[in-house]
């Protein structure tokens, strides 16, 4: 994995971004997905929603697109439109309490050509809290960890509704970079404009855990309940006003098999775990049931997973499939604290 460093202005930090990639014969926008017409379209709309509810990341886009000698809206046109076109995400997270600890846990899986490219990102950037975060792309993160203790990871959720908004990789990034804790997390969900179908884990430092489901029309929050300690997502929503209208899962290659995942992380914490983090390794490293055990071959994989223990203030990070990458401390944050 790639581990870029982003500080000073949010303008300042992605033209660096952009300028080091292009200095090293990167073009970013190299391979870029379908429909871009109507992406860049889509894109336009969004605009006016992110100067009002998260500009900071538009002026490091405009950065970004500077660096990279290339136009803002192609460049726009690319991150804001993610997750609202149907991209092929497919991921597992977990929050939980037990025994005074506080973990969240997620596997990240995508098609295995994205993992030359995979970031796992530091950013302390000006009027911001520093956080470290992941992502298959920029300026976008999927799971990550902030200096006040507040954990965020995302899974896709199929959805053929979509409206201008922030998409779900943008959300996690806004509560990391704004947010403190798993309550005002959510209040800014229930505030912000949201374009894509997605479920949203969060934990915080003291305890408090939730998931959101959530799309551009409804969204809910599921937290444990009282003999309950722990909340769970996959590719779907659970809650059933989420529910409605939307065609089941296929638990199938197509879906890199959520249903089996899901049901996998139902059974896992049926059980209170005695150590809660080995636990947590040990789950998403395939050892409690079906979680990151893809055939490669069928060219999709687990790209990553990340375990974040918010009481100790410690995070690690397998950059590969668990199951056969070795788990590592990652202390980029340790200075914060």
């Amino acid at each position: 994995m790639i581990h870029s460093n982003w500080q000073g202005s949010h303008y300042e930090a992605g033209f660096q971004y952009g300028a080091q990639a292009r200095q090293a014969g990167v073009c970013l926008l190299t391979k870029l997905p379908p429909n871009q017409a109507e992406r860049l379209d889509f894109s336009r709309a969004c605009l006016p929603l992110y100067e009002r509810h998260f500009p900071q990341v538009l002026s490091e886009i405009r950065g970004i697109a500077a660096g990279q000698k290339v136009p803002f809206d192609r460049m726009a046109a690319f991150l804001l439109s993610m997750y609202a076109f149907t991209p092929d995400a497919h991921c597992s997270c977990f929050a939980f309490s037990q025994n005074g600890s506080t973990i969240l846990g997620r596997n990240s899986d995508f098609f295995t050509w994205i993992e030359p490219v995979c970031d796992s990102a530091y950013y302390a950037l000006d009027g911001a809290y520093p956080f470290i975060g992941n992502t298959t792309a920029w300026s976008e993160l999927e799971d990550g960890l902030n200096a006040c203790g507040l954990a965020a990871g995302l899974t896709y959720v199929y959805s053929d509704r979509r409206r201008p908004g922030l998409n779900a990789g943008m959300l996690v990034r806004c509560l990391l970079e704004t947010c403190g804790s798993t309550d005002q997390a959510i209040a800014a969900l229930e505030r912000l404009p949201i374009a894509s179908a997605q479920t949203i884990t969060l934990a915080d430092a003291s305890g408090r855990i939730a998931v959101v489901e959530c799309d551009c029309d409804r969204l809910e929050v599921r937290r444990p309940g009282p003999a309950e300690g722990a909340v769970f997502a996959a590719n779907g929503f659970v809650s059933p006003r989420m529910r409605h209208g939307r065609p089941p899962a296929p638990n199938s290659q197509e879906d890199l098999f959520s249903l089996d995942r899901y049901q996998t992380l139902e059974q896992a914490f049926s059980r209170r775990p005695e150590n809660p983090l080995a636990f947590a390794f040990d789950l998403l490293s395939g050892g409690q049931g079906f979680l990151c055990q893809y055939d490669r071959e069928n060219g999709a994989d687990t790209v990553w997973s990340a375990v974040y223990d918010l009481t100790g203030r410690r995070c690690w990070l397998a950059e590969g499939n668990p199951s056969r990458t070795p788990y590592r401390e990652d202390q980029r944050l340790h200075p914060m604290w």
